[in-house]
């Protein structure tokens, strides 16, 4: 399912902000008469259908996962927790049905009554990714349910379910990275076209949109991160200790880069910056300020010395890379403020090129974290991860099943984007017959030549 999870969550980001790029540049397109921005529009629609029928796929995959891998889970907590994954599906196919109507709409409806067919797009974009990880929230801030003496689920309240504790900050923290590394990645398609020499109209409207959203959103996450860690050092504190790498309860406690724990688990290596994550954990108290230590739980209750060094890794690996992608965003902002264009060096298109890879693995390292660092509970305090997945020696056959799966969608969905790209590329706008907001040509009757007499 890790496999599973870190393939789909590629998807995501474009599912969710794609929409929202491709109803900037048709709003630009109709409100400014601008030809550029119209065939952008049109194609990234285009483009955005392909990824969302794949995302539809791999998150088929991830519903039959959770049966076949998690049946205790499934069998002691579906009934609290699958009332928030009822909307997804309400807002997927809201999703579905509006794409569909908004592509057909090129050439059957008019500008702004198309235009406003692609805001529901974007609406249940946002609050179906709302509802999904508002699930993960509420494994991370168990609430909303009564239990019998049995410990057998009695009672359910869905609102206190979908809006538990943790809900709020780890709702806009994804959705914010959706934004981020949406608009990061498909900007980074542009910048490395630009660097081949396309530096015609069409590639800069396009870079300029997608890098704009990223760009803005890069400071707003790294706001919404400090925030949701604050939350983490006070509801999940183990969790907390392993992110910093804390093997026992201190104040002073310095900030580590890179480093690992040890077999007796000691902290060895790395770089520390004294008594920084005391004061990044609570300001107020600065230095002073005492964060938990792994050695205050049982051993079986925290993440092992392994499992610490990956969380630890991890979460320098996006603080680092969020960090590198805020600068970049800084650099653009700047020359906007001061030379009231977009910078034009190749050393910034490089940067911007490297962008979306980089913003994607800023995204999965975030959610190693998240994951891994609650280990062993899936649900926090509540039930175990060994206690909850399934005991089928069958598991490896299915892996390799799904990895082939997603291997083959993997290819064909390069490959189905990189021809529509090449096909796009050699016609210079709307053809006759693909004009949007064109008329529409009737069709000539059978053996009729233009005139209507014989062919």
């Amino acid at each position: 399912m890790a496999f599973t999870l870190a393939c789909h969550i590629i998807l995501v980001p474009l599912g969710v902000s794609w929409a929202f790029m491709t109803l900037v540049a048709n709003y630009r397109a109709i409100r400014h008469d601008d030809p550029d921005a119209l065939v952008l529009a049109q194609r990234w629609s285009k483009y955005m259908a392909v990824t969302f029928a794949v995302g539809a796929v791999t998150g088929t995959v991830l519903s039959f996962e959770f049966g076949l891998l998690w049946p205790t889970f499934m069998g002691q907590w579906g009934a609290v927790f699958g009332v928030a994954f009822a909307f997804e599906g309400l807002f997927f196919f809201t999703e579905a049905i509006f794409i569909a109507i908004y592509i057909y709409g090129w050439r059957r409806l008019r500008p702004w009554t198309h235009f406003w067919t692609g805001v529901p797009i974007v609406v249940a974009g946002i609050f179906g990714s709302i509802s999904v990880v508002s699930v993960n929230a509420w494994m991370n801030a168990p609430s909303g349910f009564t239990l019998d003496s049995s410990g057998k689920v009695t009672d359910v309240d869905p609102v206190q379910v979908i809006f538990n504790d943790a809900m709020p900050l780890q709702a806009a923290h994804m959705l914010v990275a959706a934004y981020l590394v949406g608009g990061f990645l498909i900007a980074s398609v542009y910048a490395t076209g630009m660097l081949r020499g396309r530096r015609d109209r069409y590639h800069r409207t396009a870079f300029l949109i997608a890098f704009t959203v990223g760009a803005v959103a890069a400071p707003v996450q790294m706001g919404v991160g400090d925030a949701l860690a604050r939350w983490v050092y006070n509801e999940q504190p183990v969790k907390f200790a392993a992110i910093e790498m804390v093997p026992e309860t201190s104040s002073d406690v310095p900030e580590t880069l890179l480093g690992r724990l040890n077999d007796e688990g000691e902290v060895t290596g790395g770089i520390p910056i004294p008594g920084l994550a005391s004061w990044l954990s609570d300001p107020s108290t600065g230095r002073s300020t005492v964060v938990q230590g792994l050695d205050t739980v049982p051993a079986d209750e925290r993440p092992t010395n392994r499992q610490v060094n990956i969380v630890h890794l991890s979460w320098d690996v996006m603080v680092g890379i969020g960090t590198l992608l805020l600068l970049l965003s800084a650099w653009y902002g700047g020359s906007w403020v001061f030379r009231r264009r977009e910078p034009q060096n190749r050393w910034f298109l490089r940067a911007a090129a490297a962008s979306g890879a980089l913003a994607v693995v800023c995204m999965e390292a975030g959610w190693v974290v998240a994951e891994v660092g609650r280990q062993p509970w899936i649900v926090y305090n509540r039930m175990k991860v060994e206690d909850a997945a399934t005991e089928n020696d069958g598991v490896w056959i299915t892996f390799l099943a799904v990895v082939v799966l997603y291997a083959a969608l993997a290819v064909t969905t390069v490959l189905v984007l990189r021809s529509m790209s090449r096909r796009f590329r050699r016609t210079s706008g709307f053809t006759e017959d693909d004009s949007p907001y064109g008329p529409t040509r009737r069709p000539e009757p059978a053996g009729a030549g233009r005139d209507g007499g014989p062919p």
